[in-house]
């Protein structure tokens, strides 16, 4: 199973409490499931309004149980961002 660092920003950051941290897990989704775990409450509903980058690439509409995760890949939680 791949090791991936999970890394949070701005309100996911807040609400994780800690800016990165590093999780086993094949897909995006079981990255998730495990950060929603570790960090039950605030984190896991702002995770519901949440971007994602898999090492630089956007997940965009795909099936969160699609994207596959490599080993050393860094999984970036973006909430959104105000302004415009």
């Amino acid at each position: 199973m791949p090791k991936v660092t999970v890394r949070y920003w701005a309100a996911a950051k807040a609400a994780a409490g800690i800016a990165e941290e590093p999780y086993d897990a094949d897909t995006l989704a079981e990255a998730l499931a495990a950060v929603r775990t570790r960090h039950p409450g605030e984190l896991t509903r702002v995770l519901r309004r949440c971007s994602f980058l898999i090492d630089g690439d956007p997940v965009g509409t795909r099936g969160h149980e699609t994207v596959r995760l490599a080993e050393g890949g860094t999984v970036e939680v973006l909430p959104p961002f105000a302004g415009g």
